[in-house]
């Protein structure tokens, strides 16, 4: 059915368009989408329902005319077999769809600014059919839940809470008043306000410790008191203050954007200070005392680089976006796996699918560029089953698996990597913050076709720095400070993004392309800390780079400088392009429909340089930026946990049955079958040894295998090993008996012993002592 209405309002500068989409009531046919929010709230939240119907709405801002919308209800939105569409107006309004209203209606959509991938991808077609709307459509969209059947008593309210979150969506909601008088709920288009656009402000730094420690808090800078005196005597010396001067900076003081950028390079999240520490230890056993200067330094490095010297096919190590071995004479693996935590805890799913197509990028970053070929993922939550209290803001962990899950799922399978290894883990120490690792493999040529090493970054002063991909929104700023930082109910919402892997799966190919024609000097990807981080990083190479701030592409305007300089909006990289090659790279950008802005250049000025058109910015010397940040100093000090002997209850042979069966259930040892089959592990046809083996594909497998040549017989293995729950007993075990896990998973499906990398990652509780 196709119904015709009055179009629905104004909003801006152009007339809003609204498209339901619905499935039908057919034989066989279930509404999938219904079905799956009915289990969800039995299951999650003991709500038994007795139906649940799903509805999409498209939201089209675009000066069409009647004709255009009728024809792009079933042309481009719904599938005319086996879904209704309906052009402005409600098809809770036909009773050939809804014969009976329902009880209660609950209707969701983002918030403004927060990306909306399916409202692209809606945007992408429409344009495609009416070429004419390119620059002036844009497509929101909406989910429609309706309700029959409800327990008595049960508060719309409450529905609605476990159907959106609220820190990145809106929700209208039609209760048994409103649904008998047909009094629908409906959101308006999600315009986007102007942000507030502010001049760099200064920062006063000459104030008691009490302040600077309220401005690093105020801020979510996540500095200490320590480096925040480090930032203030950088800015009382002499020398410092009379360059400044001349720049026309206030000499005294950092501006809001230097501040920013300090804190985002000195953050836990990008540093890793808790690594690089230096640790007094005290050991209550022996009583003997020691020193560590750098666990990572003295534990990790050093022995990898006295390995190093012993083999020939450790390539780069410690100082990309991931590292790269030699696979064969031809070809080099890379792998980098990195957490997710508190952007999963704040919104699942846009946490998660961030998570993994930021690390794809980490992939396509490393050395001159790889291609991303095979995602894994390690999870840990609280118990699914989980039946106590949560503390105010925190999501039922049965909520975050879900959400966290399909965020994975989604950026794996529509970015078209295979996701092919990975592990769940539940614990009720989970329950505050989940542990998400997501992980990528990539591949590249051991030599580009011009002669250089692909693993090799090879800028020069005068080379051009181009963003490329996705454009800057509010998304996303303070997401690697916050992520320092402990979840409250306060977290921000701007610390939370939502990744984009169609729009990046054109930038992927691009790049790669690029980098095939040698016209890449230096690429890294723009995640945590954005410009900040991916500049300031690549400015050490050639000793200093210089920006624009005026000339990036906004999601919305009036951005602030420091707005723009931090913020973690996704799908994006920055590429080193010599100048005469910056033609080429621009025409091959434009063939690929992805966005390339020339945004400075890198020099040997021995400063990071940011200005917005004619006004300083910041001006931060490379060393300062990259060395200043003090050491930080923790004390530590090792007793053994004292356990209660275990004793097995007295059970008679009879009933080891059921506990058989009932140890069989326990989350940690049930089959998790059901999740791993919802990944794409066939996407690119370069699976061996799959994620399920044995007769009938219903074990799992020990490890994944892959060949990624095709037609080639040389595979790549890929496992894992976790056990937290041994560092109960004894750390050092746990981390061991870990190792010995992934090794004994490579081994099962035939490893060459003689050439195995270790990828590891690290969590902990907060290690730094505090009044809290």
């Amino acid at each position: 059915m196709d119904g015709r209405q009055p179009l629905l309002h104004m909003s801006g500068s152009g007339a809003v368009h609204s498209i339901e989409v619905t499935t039908r009531d057919l034989e066989g046919l279930p509404d999938a989408r219904g079905d799956s929010i009915r289990s969800m709230l039995a299951a999650d939240h003991n709500l038994k329902v007795g139906k649940v119907r799903v509805s999409l709405g498209y939201l089209v801002k675009a000066e069409m005319n009647q004709d255009e919308v009728a024809r792009s209800v079933y042309d481009l939105f719904a599938d005319p077999v086996i879904e209704h569409g309906f052009s402005n107006g409600s098809l809770l309004d036909s009773p050939e769809v809804f014969p009976t209203p329902p009880e209660v209606s609950i209707q969701v959509g983002f918030k403004p600014g927060v990306t909306d991938n399916a409202g692209q991808a809606g945007l992408d077609g429409l344009t495609t059919l009416f070429p004419h709307l390119r620059d002036q459509a844009q497509v929101a969209t909406t989910r429609t839940y309706m309700f029959w059947d409800l327990p008595e008593g049960i508060e719309p309210s409450r529905l609605a809470s476990t159907l959106h979150n609220q820190m990145i969506e809106r929700c209208a909601i039609a209760g048994a008043d409103d649904c008998a008088a047909a009094r629908w709920p409906s959101l308006g288009f999600p315009d986007i306000p102007p942000a507030v656009f502010a001049e760099p402000t200064i920062v006063n730094l000459e104030v008691s410790d009490e302040q600077l420690e309220d401005i690093s808090e105020t801020g979510l800078l996540a500095l200490n008191l320590n480096e925040m005196h480090a930032i203030q005597a950088h800015y009382r010396d002499s020398e410092v203050r009379v360059a400044r001067e001349s720049l026309g900076l206030p000499p005294g003081a950092p501006t809001d954007a230097e501040l920013e950028c300090l804190a985002q390079t000195w953050s836990e999240h990008c540093s890793h200070k808790i690594f690089a520490a230096r640790i007094n230890h005290k050991d209550n056993v022996t009583g003997e005392s020691s020193v560590i200067d750098s666990l990572f330094k003295t534990h990790i490095v050093s022995p990898t680089l006295d390995i190093q010297k012993e083999v020939d096919w450790l390539l780069s190590v410690f100082h990309d976006n991931s590292g790269v071995i030699a696979w064969n004479d031809e070809w080099s693996l890379c792998m980098k796996a990195e957490t997710h935590n508190s952007p999963s805890a704040l919104d699942p799913f846009g946490g998660a699918i961030t998570g993994i197509v930021g690390v794809n990028r980490d992939i396509l970053g490393t050395g001159l560029g790889a291609r991303p070929i095979a995602n894994t993922d390690v999870f840990c939550f609280g118990p699914p089953d989980y039946t106590g209290d949560l503390p105010p803001g925190l999501f039922h962990p049965s909520r975050v698996f879900r959400g966290v899950h399909a965020g994975v799922r989604a950026g794996g399978n529509e970015s078209g990597i295979p996701t092919v290894n990975g592990a769940m883990v539940f614990d009720e120490r989970y329950l505050g913050k989940p542990l998400v690792y997501c992980g990528t493999v990539g591949i590249m040529p051991r030599h580009l076709p011009d002669g250089r090493e692909s693993h090799d970054k090879t800028p020069s002063p005068g080379d051009i720095i181009y963003m490329v991909g996705g454009k800057v929104g509010s998304d996303g700023i303070h997401g690697a400070t916050f992520s320092s930082l402990e979840l409250t109910e306060e977290s921000p919402s701007s610390a939370v993004q939502i990744g984009d892997p169609i729009t990046q799966k054109k930038m992927i190919d691009m790049i790669l392309e690029a980098r095939d024609t040698g016209i890449i000097q230096v690429i890294t990807d723009n995640g945590a800390g954005g410009l900040s981080s991916s500049v300031g990083e690549m400015a050490e190479l050639t000793d200093g780079a210089e920006i624009d701030l005026s000339v990036i592409p906004l999601k919305q305007a009036g951005l602030s400088p420091w707005e723009i300089l931090v913020s973690e909006s996704q799908e994006r990289m920055t590429v080193g392009v010599r100048p005469k090659d910056c033609e080429a790279f621009e025409t091959l950008a434009e063939l690929h429909e992805v966005e390339a802005t020339n945004i400075g250049e890198f020099t040997d000025s021995g400063a990071f340089v940011v200005r917005f058109a004619d006004t300083p910015v910041a001006h931060i010397p490379i060393s300062f930026l990259h060395d200043g940040c003090p050491q930080l100093q923790l004390e530590s000090e090792w007793t053994p946990p004292q356990h209660e002997p275990f004793w097995p209850p007295s059970l008679a042979a009879s009933g080891m049955g059921d506990v058989l069966c009932r140890l069989m259930a326990r989350p940690n040892v049930a089959s998790k079958e059901e999740w791993v089959r919802s990944y794409d592990h066939e996407v690119i046809a370069q699976s061996v040894i799959k994620p399920f083996c044995g007769v009938n594909h219903d074990a799992p497998g020990d490890a994944a295998v892959i060949a990624p040549l095709l037609g080639g017989t040389q595979g790549a293995v890929i496992s894992n090993g976790i056990t937290p729950r041994y560092s109960d007993i004894d750390a050092y075990s746990m981390a061991a008996a870990s190792v010995d896990e992934a090794l004994r998973n490579a081994v099962c499906v035939g490893v060459d012993l003689e050439m195995i990398a270790g990828l590891d990652n690290f969590c902990w509780p907060d290690s730094v002592e505090s009044p809290k």
